[in-house]
Order: structure tokens, then C-alpha cells, then sequence
């Protein structure tokens, strides 16, 4: 998940959000406590709703009948795009908020948990044709555990569709306000930022890793890449934000669309229900 505060560092400018961001780990990612502000921008900003999760239901393409896991799935937006469109779908989240608010999108039928993403999962081994991991995979500082959980999950050559902060603006961002001394592009880094959605304010953590990183935790867990996008946004956000239609080509976050390897070992380290 991510704020449109982040739209301001998030442009082929680049340019630094008013946010202070600090070197240190994060004191909090409490997203409990603004919640509803999050969710409301979320709907209809340019980044998660024009552009980040119309690029994550492409990717998808045609789920009717598929079977998918929506790992840190928020107030419920992309289960609920991809229900519409005829998947059966389950999504878990470590925010109790969040997760009041997806039921009441998606009703108490929804299977809906509250789960940490880097623990086991309470999923059978091979349960999911897909995962889909929108922009939350940026909050752990060791994908490794996580990734493996979902690798276990997935059925053999099930995909692993995951958005995350794009590392190059992450990098533009630090150098822009002087900070590439010990924001290193090479490293694994932490970085907080204050968001304030709806007039409710937070402290978010974030981890930066480079590319290779991503790459090589990838494989370690038995997936392969298939795709790795950075999409246009959405045709109808040329009409609905004026920086777009000037500027229709911006770096923003990064997709990757990731098949468990049959071949792979996965492993059972979670929880059957």
C-alpha cells in the first residue's frame, strides 16, 4: 500500500515530498489509525486508483475461475476488482482497520484474515493459482520468509503478480535531498515518512532494496520471472489529472509477474485450516 503523497517523488521529475523522512527504523506502520483516510484517496487517486491497481488487473488478465490470494489486501479494492471479474478470492492483512473496512466492501462472507505477511500462512500447501502482493512487499526488510510462504501456497506453476516502489525513484528521491550518502542505491535501506490522508496522519516505514536484490529473492524462492512491467496509467487519468495528460510517461512503481517453478521445492512451513 502506498499514499499519493508518494506521487510527489514518483514522477519522471522526481521531485521530494514535504514529508520528512528519517534514517532510522520505523516507530510505527500503524495503518489502523488512519484507515479511513487511506482508503477514501486510494479509491480515485492517480496512483493507486489510475494507475497501480488498473496495471495489477492487466497483469492479471482473465481470472475468471482462478482461485487467488490477495496478500495484504487493505480495505479490499483489488479483491473486490478481481471478484467482479469472476475469481474466488481470499486476502489477509495485518491491519484490523483495514480489514473492518474491506468486510463492509466486501460482506461477511469474504474470507478475510488477519495475518503478517512474513509469518506462515494459515493456507494448505498449493491452495492458489495466483498471489497477488500489491505494493506491500516494500514494508518487509527480509522478503525471504515471505516469499517462500507464498511460494508454498501457490499451486505448481501458479504466479506471484507483485507490485512494489520502484527502486530508481527510491534512489532519486534520497540523492534530490542530499541524502545518497547513506541512502546508497546498492543497499538494503529503511526509510520513514509521515503520510496524512484524510486529516489523519502516520508514520510509514519502507524498505528500499535495488533491483538485483529483488531479482535474487526471487529466484532463491523458486520463481521465475515472466514479466517485469512499468505500465502507462490508466487512458481515463488523461482526462482527470492535468500533470498526466503533460506528462503521460512517469516512473513510479515497479511490477513483476513471477511463476512458481513446478520444478521447486515448497516446502510446508504454515498452517492448514
Amino acid at each position: 500500500m502506498t499514499s499519493d503523497e508518494q506521487q510527489e517523488h514518483a514522477s519522471s521529475a522526481g521531485s521530494t515530498t514535504a514529508s520528512e523522512v528519517t534514517a532510522g527504523p520505523p516507530r510505527v506502520n500503524d495503518y489502523n489509525s488512519f484507515a479511513e483516510g487511506y482508503s477514501a484517496e486510494n479509491e480515485t487517486n492517480l496512483v493507486n486508483g489510475h494507475y497501480e491497481r488498473p496495471a495489477m488487473l492487466a497483469l492479471a488478465g482473465d481470472v475468471a475461475g482462478r482461485r487467488i490470494l490477495d496478500a495484504g489486501c487493505g480495505s479490499g479494492p483489488l479483491f473486490a476488482a478481481l471478484r467482479d471479474r469472476g475469481a474466488v478470492v481470499s486476502g489477509f492483512d495485518a491491519s484490523t482497520g483495514m480489514l473492518a473496512l474491506a468486510r463492509r466492501r466486501l460482506g461477511e462472507g469474504a474470507d478475510l484474515r488477519v495475518v503478517d505477511l512474513g509469518g506462515p500462512l494459515p493456507y494448505p500447501d498449493g491452495t492458489f493459482d495466483d498471489v497477488v502482493a500489491s505494493l506491500v512487499l516494500h514494508y518487509l526488510e527480509d522478503w525471504g520468509p515471505a516469499l517462500a510462504e507464498l511460494r508454498r501456497v501457490l499451486k505448481p506453476g501458479g504466479r506471484l503478480i507483485a507490485s512494489v516502489d520502484h527502486p530508481f525513484v527510491v534512489s532519486l528521491m534520497h540523492r534530490q535531498a542530499g541524502r545518497e550518502a547513506e541512502y546508497n542505491y546498492f543497499d538494503t535501506t529503511n526509510w520513514t515518512e509521515e503520510w496524512t490522508m484524510g486529516g489523519q496522519s502516520a508514520l510509514i516505514g519502507l524498505w528500499h532494496r535495488p533491483l538485483h536484490a529483488m531479482v535474487e529473492a526471487f529466484t532463491a524462492a523458486g520463481f521465475r520471472i515472466t514479466v517485469i512491467s512499468e505500465p502507462e496509467p490508466d487512458p481515463a487519468a488523461r482526462e482527470l489529472f492535468p500533470e498526466v495528460a503533460a506528462e503521460p510517461r512517469f516512473l513510479c512503481f515497479l511490477f513483476f509477474v513471477l511463476q512458481a517453478d513446478p520444478a521447486g521445492s515448497t516446502g510446508s512451513t504454515g498452517s492448514d485450516d
